[in-house]
């Protein structure tokens, strides 16, 4: 113990000598692990956001929409046809174990009026099964029922955005305003739930019984789609399958044939998302990861300089009985230093870096302790992977040539 701490101070007292060389070879490394901390912090913080947009959608969500990716060879696309009706999403509701909720969706857009304001914002219908499927919460009034459904009840709830825009300071519960020229009665108001992965305010919508947008908004019966929650998130595929067979079954499909319906599931949305953000982690901290490199032929050419200059003082020790194993581990103690310090310094750096980035252009950052134990670990292997060979050329020179040495 007391040798290795002899060794350290020897190798601290070489670097102070030295002190502005010193401090421009850490500074390949202090940029690199900085760097490197941030981009991580960056794709983490990306990383995290978008698992809580993915999880606003709502609990264990699958999501039918008519229409098919493929039919019959022809690319058509999700959404673009009209096979699913109401009875097909009450049949789900009542044969499908695995399924805890289920509503029609259906969305459209209009202007909104109130006293001497008017706010453009989107219309969503659905039944009173939607809120829960959604995890959306009251914050003040009460949802619509199952009478407003059936009854096509000009009722309404409103997103936080379209009290801001239309109420100000005034309590919007009970009020009637009009949509499309049409008087709706406001019955409850909503919590937030913040901007959505497409960066669309999720709090600008009205929802209003599906049945009343329908009849009474877009003239028709059909069903856009339907937004389901499974039991469980572990029977979200099971729930899937489920609905498959029974569309199928329900829509005289051919074995041979496509389906004519498309289910999307929260996990399928989600791994995209994280394969896209995990991709983009990696290739941040790649490109920030050149720098380490970059530091670490600093150090590696410093030591060689030090191992030349310092060639007299070798060829001293030598002769006193210093071996070549003290003279390798003196000179490998010096690149290890100078690479710890180093990334301790980008450490601090990083995280300041990125709490900065977080302020300024408003994206989250997370700075996990793994990234930091893991710069810390690739400071101190760049140190002993570039001072090795100049620790190495120090041990093997000869004491007499390094006595003679000018």
């Amino acid at each position: 113990m007391m040798r290795f701490i002899e060794i350290l101070r020897i190798a601290f007292d070489a670097l102070l000598r030295n002190k502005m060389r010193s401090l421009l070879t850490m500074l390949g490394i202090i940029i690199g692990v900085g760097a490197v901390i941030a981009m991580v912090a960056v794709g983490k913080g990306a990383q995290v956001s978008v698992d809580a947009q993915i999880s606003s959608l709502g609990t264990n969500v699958l999501l039918i929409f008519p229409g098919t990716t493929t039919r019959g060879g022809v690319m058509v696309g999700a959404g673009s046809g009209t096979s699913l009706t109401e009875e097909d999403g009450q049949a789900v509701r009542e044969q499908c174990p695995a399924v805890a909720h289920i509503s029609p969706l259906l969305r459209s857009g209009g202007q909104v009026v109130y006293g001497n304001l008017n706010w453009g914002t989107s219309l969503q219908g659905g039944s009173p099964d939607y809120f829960a499927i959604r995890d959306w919460r009251i914050d003040d009034g009460d949802f619509f029922g199952d009478q407003d459904v059936r009854g096509s009840t000009k009722v309404c709830l409103l997103g936080r955005t379209v009290v801001k825009q239309l109420f100000e300071s005034d309590n919007p519960i009970g009020q009637t305003l009009r949509i499309r020229n049409i008087p709706f009665k406001v019955v409850g108001t909503l919590k937030p739930k913040g901007q959505n992965m497409m960066g669309q305010d999720q709090d600008d919508i009205i929802i209003i019984p599906y049945t009343t947008l329908q009849k009474r908004l877009m003239g028709n019966t059909r069903s856009w789609g339907y937004i389901v929650s499974a039991v469980s998130k572990s029977q979200i595929l099971e729930a899937q399958q489920q609905i498959t067979d029974l569309l199928r079954v329900r829509h005289k499909t051919a074995p041979t044939e496509d389906n004519d319906f498309t289910i999307r599931t929260q996990t399928e949305i989600a791994e995209a998302s994280q394969s896209t953000s995990k991709i983009m982690t990696t290739l941040l901290a790649s490109i920030a990861s050149v720098s380490l490199i970059v530091g670490g032929i600093g150090i590696m050419n410093i030591m060689l300089v030090s191992v030349t200059e310092r060639t007299r003082e070798i060829g001293v020790r030598m002769s006193i009985g210093a071996r070549k194993r003290d003279i390798l581990t003196q000179f490998l103690m010096e690149a290890i230093v100078l690479s710890l310090l180093g990334g301790c310094i980008g450490i601090a750096l990083g995280v300041a870096g990125s709490n900065l980035v977080s302020s300024l252009a408003g994206w989250p950052t997370f700075v996990t302790s793994d990234s930091i134990i893991l710069a810390v670990f690739f400071s101190m292997l760049v140190g002993v992977f570039f001072g090795f060979y100049p620790a190495r050329k120090a041990s093997l020179l000869s004491p007499i040539d390094a006595l003679r040495y000018e």
